[in-house]
């Protein structure tokens, strides 16, 4: 009977923390997959280089 009437660990606490880590891991993979996309290629920025100095 005292078992049952003492809580021993509370759950709210961890699974409060666990998302909050879930939510900014998230972020940060989705900012790495933004800044992944968005850079350019060397080839390409090769190529428009020589393009660009050989007009002039």
């Amino acid at each position: 009977m005292i078992n049952t009437s003492i809580a021993l660990y509370s759950w709210t606490n961890g699974v409060v923390m666990i998302a909050i880590f879930a939510v900014v891991c998230i972020t940060l993979v989705g900012i790495l997959i933004n800044f992944m996309s968005k850079g350019k290629s060397k080839d390409v920025s090769d190529n428009i280089n020589e393009k660009d100095s050989t007009e002039y």
